[in-house]
């Protein structure tokens, strides 16, 4: 029987360190002179624009880019250019268009579009000749080499590292420059942490809720995507801010709950419903730095905030490979999924 260790899955999210110290040296002259020019001339606004678990890095991308450049992001549909042709007015914007391919028809038209309307279309992209990069003005490899796997890893953790460090060289961020120069040595001690107790805990499961805020709200989603795609498990991600709101109605006796948090100001309240749910004999689990007790999956100590998702969402990967497998399923091969998904 396959064990979690033979899984690509497994394998691929190991790499992560490695793809980003490759990274670091890789794109430093691209990240550099994009990072002047962003300064010289400051787009409006910022639009993201991804699918799947790219978009998942684009909803951590929002976080980073609001809180560290001040600059709302927003993002795109890329059916509003590719159904319904609808014109934006995205003049003066930077538009950032995230695919590990960069073949998606849909993607395309919209990163197009952008460029038609007069925005900077920055592809973050793992095929450095993809149509994608082509069409871009500037591309920031994301350097992941081959992803054989269907399920992404290694490509997604590199997309919220080029986004650290597009951020980092924009704003002459010498604290985040240096979280990020950190981050493959975290990694590497991050991946031995023992999250058995989640995929032990979710064998029998068939329901549960993955719940981040600010910079782990991002995490919050990826991890639910895999949970569906690779254990064949209904989860669903929320907000913190937003899980009372209707969903918490569901969460009673033996109800299964993840929780990612970062030791920043959302760490209070994310703990708070997370003790709440357990109140109420929810089947609470918590990624956190720095906490002890019940359910506590571990990730190091001294990790700055943003970062913490990467490291959170690498040992996700890992334990979930090993519940795929005690499911019945290869996380490599999802059932009706392929590698690339092409939308119009």
């Amino acid at each position: 029987m396959k064990q979690a260790s033979d899984t690509l899955m497994y394998r691929e999210a190991q790499e992560a360190a490695e793809v980003i110290e490759r990274q670091l040296t890789a794109n430093v002259g691209v990240l550099s002179a994009l990072g002047a020019h962003l300064r010289a001339h400051p787009p409006r606004f910022i639009v993201t624009c991804a699918r799947g678990s790219s978009d998942h890095a684009a909803a951590y991308a929002k976080y980073v880019f609001e809180t560290r450049l001040g600059l709302i992001t927003a993002s795109a549909s890329p059916s509003i250019a590719s159904i319904y042709d609808a014109d934006l007015k995205l003049d003066g914007a930077l538009f950032i268009a995230i695919s590990q391919s960069g073949k998606s028809p849909d993607l395309l038209r919209s990163a197009q579009a952008a460029k038609d309307a007069g925005a900077l279309v920055v592809a973050m992209v793992n095929v450095e000749d993809s149509p994608l990069a082509e069409l871009a003005h500037t591309v920031i490899p994301l350097k992941a080499g081959p992803e054989l796997s269907v399920a992404a890893t290694k490509s997604y953790l590199a997309t919220l590292a080029a986004t650290l460090q597009l951020a980092a060289h924009w704003g002459n961020d010498d604290a985040l420059h240096e979280a990020v120069r950190r981050l493959p040595d975290d990694l590497r001690r991050g991946w031995d942490a023992d999250w058995s107790a989640l995929s032990e805990g979710l064998k029998q499961t068939s329901n549960l809720f993955v719940v981040g805020r600010g910079y782990g709200f991002g995490a919050a989603l990826e991890a639910a995507l895999k949970l569906k795609e690779t254990c064949g498990l209904h989860a669903e991600a929320f907000s913190a801010a937003e899980v009372k709101h209707g969903p918490m109605a569901l969460v009673g006796e033996g109800f299964p709950v993840l929780f990612f948090a970062q030791d920043d100001g959302t760490l209070d309240n994310t703990l708070s419903v997370a003790r709440e749910f357990r109140a109420r004999g929810a089947h609470v689990w918590v990624a956190a730095p720095g906490i002890e007790g019940e359910g506590v999956l571990p990730l190091p100590s001294g990790i700055e905030p943003i970062v913490t998702p990467l490291l959170a969402v690498q040992s996700f990967y890992r334990a979930a490979s090993a519940l795929a497998l005690s499911r019945g399923f290869d996380p490599d091969v999802p059932p009706h999924l392929r590698k690339v998904t092409e939308t119009m």
